[in-house]
């Protein structure tokens, strides 16, 4: 495997007048694992195409030590990649789907058989190796594409929001499994688009995240978490989207919509009188206080329940443990936490004043993550 970090510089792709992504510049480390977030065509299947060599590049580089890999044709280099739409052979049992890249190279069968027997092991597939793919279910249909990858013996693995059409239950469990898989896979580089922040969570390492075309936020996983750049990463790395309350400082509070108004926390002492964006977390705004809102939709997710509440000209959400169902409609009372609260510039959207990392409440998502 080669020992040299990869490093994309000033990278553009274009199709037509379309710009799919624009002056990129990533240093990525030569294994581990690299998570790349992003809406919905923020640049994120460009990347990985193109990093793949599946899709070319208007200018720049894609550089392994001191090789541009974008001169490189696809089938030489040692990359693998798996699609959300995973890609199984019908009409080949799952031993031979996984087998098959090496076939294909003229691997000798010994070998072949190790590696076979390593992978299937690793992805728990033993009892599964004379099936056919449609005799699997979805989570194993997926996880033998992504041992057809693993066995390849590639320097960089690549994959395209692979559980995005797998139900709650299969994507928690290879959530999981892949924080394990990717873990003793310690001599590649695994690059992971996903629009799911607790994925990101799971896998650690570093985040990147993309907004139309461009990169605007990259770190670890947890400073990424603690601090945004900008009201765009804020939303994209957490679930529910942070909360982005336009308001004022002024006469020694903070006025927000609806006549909300907060003392102003030690961390925000020295911001000025004007106008802000703030930012509050769903999990860090609790039911019960002064404060009252009429409730627009409750839902489940996973073991929190969701309130989206109506404010004047905006909406907050709010995130509670366990399951309470509530009628649309119902008035909800509600206290924010202004230790939490975030400060985002009113024009640029950039962020401007942080809350205290070491808080309980802010490592309670990070930690939740990290614990499963």
């Amino acid at each position: 495997m080669g020992e040299m970090h990869y490093a994309l510089r000033n990278l553009n792709v274009s199709l037509g007048d379309e710009i799919h992504l624009e002056n990129i510049n990533i240093d990525l480390p030569r294994s581990g694992v690299v998570t790349v977030m992003g809406r919905t065509l923020a640049g994120k299947t460009t990347l990985l195409k193109v990093m793949a060599g599946l899709q070319g590049a208007r200018s720049g580089s894609f550089m392994q030590g001191e090789t541009d890999l974008l001169k490189i044709p696809a089938w030489k280099r040692k990359v693998g990649m798996v699609y959300q739409q995973f890609v199984n052979y019908p009409h080949l049992d799952v031993r031979q789907n996984i087998s098959f890249p090496l076939k294909r190279a003229k691997f000798p069968e010994a070998e072949i058989s190790k590696k076979l027997s390593y992978v299937s092991e690793l992805l728990g597939l033993e009892e599964y190796l004379d099936r056919r793919p449609a005799a699997l279910s979805g989570g194993q249909q997926q996880r033998v594409a992504l041992a057809r990858s693993l066995v390849k013996e590639t320097d960089l693995l690549l994959l395209d929001e692979p559980l995005v059409n797998l139900d709650y239950k299969l994507r928690e469990q290879l959530r999981d499994e892949f924080r394990r898989i990717f873990a003793q896979s310690s001599d590649r580089l695994v690059v992971y688009a996903t629009t799911d922040p607790a994925e990101a969570m799971i896998l650690h390492g570093q985040v990147i995240i993309l907004h139309e075309g461009k990169v605007i936020q990259s770190g670890d996983y947890r400073d990424v978490y603690h601090f945004p750049a900008n009201v765009i990463a804020a939303e994209v790395y957490n679930d529910p989207p942070m909360n982005l309350l336009e308001g004022e400082v002024g006469e020694g509070q903070i006025h927000l919509a609806d006549g909300l108004k907060l003392e102003i926390p030690a961390h925000l002492e020295k911001l000025g009188a004007g106008s802000y964006v703030f930012g509050i977390r769903a999990m860090d705004i609790a039911v019960g206080g002064n404060a009252k809102a009429r409730l627009a939709l409750a839902e489940v997710n996973g073991s929190s329940t969701i309130y989206h509440l109506n404010l004047a000209g905006s909406s907050l959400v709010i995130e509670r443990e366990g399951v309470h169902p509530l009628g649309v409609g119902a008035p909800v009372a509600f206290s924010l936490d202004s230790n939490r609260l975030y400060v985002f510039d009113a024009d640029s959207g950039e962020a401007l004043v942080f809350p205290e990392r070491n808080s309980v409440s802010g490592q309670k998502q990070v930690s939740r993550q990290e614990e499963s």
